[in-house]
């Protein structure tokens, strides 16, 4: 017997390209805004002693590495798919992904160590006024730099970038307010506390992109899709009878791919059959890249008789 397929190809329509390309674009913009203010901020922490500055320093010279991984990784996902890759290069924002969750997973545990340790040795004197001035300028470039990175397309990659930046914010806001509270009260563990709380934001922030970014590299089912739903909407379908072998995963950020083995009474239903899946798929569940195997009870097999 002949197996009957339908491959639904993987279009790469030119409006993806697009969207890559202006985030492409902003991230550079994103890239050249944060190392400048990481320069600055470094040099202030140091001169006034603050570790909410210094480490927000070194958080911005990390962002500024990943987001220069986040710039490549989108530009490798521009490229066409080859002979090789076959789906394309889209998988390479999802490691980006990957890789940045990782950074800020350590950054933020480096973050909590060295404010532990500046809990137990307190510096003798932190330059509120410095403090201040520095993390208010701080808080304008990361709003600058997240209203940049956020307008546009939303996939792991950018959202990844975007995390790196928002972290940064936060600790922006935490160095502001321990100025403002050293320069007031003259507290000094206001700085480590903030700190602490910050690291313990960033890492649980890291630990849900990591989370998603291992089920698209692992080739789960997408947490927003239940394949029990789906099942239940195939076997709905006029003519089906059962389906089996069914398999959902992520290709790459917003694309989903599906594949089934679907059981149909006779082979001549199964034009119809395979127009109200794909309908289905595409209004109920966003799954346009769809690969199907029907599988007729009653088989047309001529050439059996002369066995």
């Amino acid at each position: 017997m002949g197996e009957h397929h339908h491959h639904h190809r993987h279009h790469h329509h030119a409006h993806g390209s697009k969207n890559h390309n202006a985030g492409y674009k902003k991230l550079w913009l994103a890239i050249l805004l944060v190392f400048g203010f990481a320069v600055i901020e470094a040099l202030g922490g140091w001169l006034s002693r603050s570790l909410a500055l210094l480490s927000d320093a070194g958080h911005m010279l990390s962002d500024g590495f990943a987001l220069i991984l986040a710039t490549f990784a989108a530009w490798v996902a521009m490229k066409p798919p080859s002979k090789q890759h076959s789906y394309g290069f889209g998988r390479a924002e999802i490691l980006a992904a990957w890789f940045s969750s990782l950074l800020l997973l350590a950054i933020s545990a480096m973050i909590i160590v060295e404010a532990i340790s500046r809990i137990h040795h307190p510096p003798q004197n932190i330059h509120s006024v410095t403090v201040l001035w520095i993390a208010s300028i701080g808080i304008i470039i990361n709003l600058l730099v997240a209203w940049v990175l956020s307008r546009g397309e939303k996939n792991l990659n950018m959202r990844a970038a975007l995390l790196h930046v928002l972290s940064d914010l936060l600790a922006s806001f935490a160095a502001l307010i321990s100025g403002a509270v050293i320069y007031t009260t003259k507290w000094l563990l206001v700085d480590p506390v903030l700190s602490i709380l910050i690291g313990i934001i960033i890492m649980v922030s890291s630990l849900r992109l990591l989370r998603e970014a291992i089920l698209i590299l692992m080739e789960g089912v997408p947490a927003h899709i239940s394949i029990n739903e789906v099942e239940k909407s195939l076997q709905q379908i006029a003519g089906v009878t059962d389906i089996h072998d069914l398999h959902i995963w992520t290709l790459a950020s917003g694309k989903v791919a599906l594949s089934a083995h679907v059981d149909i009474p006779d082979l001549s239903l199964w034009k119809n059959v395979l127009s109200d899946i794909k309908k289905m798929l595409d209004n109920e569940f966003k799954i346009k890249h769809v690969t199907l195997q029907p599988e007729p009870e009653i088989i047309d097999c001529q050439p059996c008789n002369g066995k």
